[in-house]
């Protein structure tokens, strides 16, 4: 089950929370989830370069409220706010509602998978040994405090005839356990042999009964 089921999807209202926070019903809430995805891909496309790992939406009436999780908060903001600013004018534009964009720092990018998969993506797109790429992602987190990592790469390694797995583990990662905070994302190399597929799980910790949401908080405002 642990391989088939999206280790935040699993947890969902028992130690993770959803990203996207409204409720809608009938026609309204296709709109808006589609209109989610739309806002999510404009903030990615427009700051590739930024260090974005999470993207959360709430909704009020004729207010979008999107918060930015971001390793470089002085990308998002550019300068004198001028970068923030043309972003919400562009989504504000796409939805037609007054936007509210708040950046939080990540200050510890190598405990976060969005960031460490899109890391090894980068070295693989340099033609870096992709053994290289994972070993130094996992010394970094592991170093940073994490309690355990585990990184998959698949495609077409080294240019190799058939596409192939390869895996890393250190330290331990409990996925079926539900109060385990395992975090999971997912990123993709542009090779010249073709995609290369790389996932990252991070283990963090048991999260106890009764502190669920109270440790999302603190982890928040922890990174603000």
């Amino acid at each position: 089950m642990g391989r088939k089921v999206h280790p935040t999807g699993f947890r969902l209202g028992i130690i993770k929370e959803h990203k996207s926070r409204w409720f809608a019903t009938g026609k309204t809430y296709v709109e808006q989830l589609n209109e989610d995805r739309q806002i999510r891909t404009m903030v990615h496309g427009d700051l590739p370069k930024a260090g974005i790992s999470n993207v959360e939406i709430e909704r009020q009436p004729n207010q979008v409220h999107v918060v930015i999780d971001t390793a470089r908060p002085g990308v998002i903001i550019g300068r004198k706010g001028a970068s923030v600013n043309a972003l919400r004018t562009r989504l504000q534009d796409l939805t037609q509602k007054k936007v509210k964009i708040d950046v939080r720092e990540i200050t510890k990018p190598e405990l976060d998978p969005r960031l460490v998969a899109e890391s090894i993506a980068e070295q693989l797109e340099r033609r870096i040994s992709w053994k290289r790429a994972m070993k130094q992602a996992v010394q970094k987190t592991m170093r940073a405090g994490a309690k355990g990592i585990m990184i998959t790469v698949s495609g077409r390694l080294g240019g190799s005839d058939m596409g192939r797995v390869d895996k890393v583990i250190d330290g331990q990662i409990p996925r079926h356990t539900l109060r385990a905070d395992i975090e999971y994302s997912t990123a993709e190399a542009n090779t010249t042999f073709g995609v290369i597929g790389i996932k990252v799980w991070i283990y963090h910790g048991e999260v106890m009964p009764g502190d669920e949401f109270q440790s999302r908080l603190a982890a928040s405002e922890t990174n603000n």
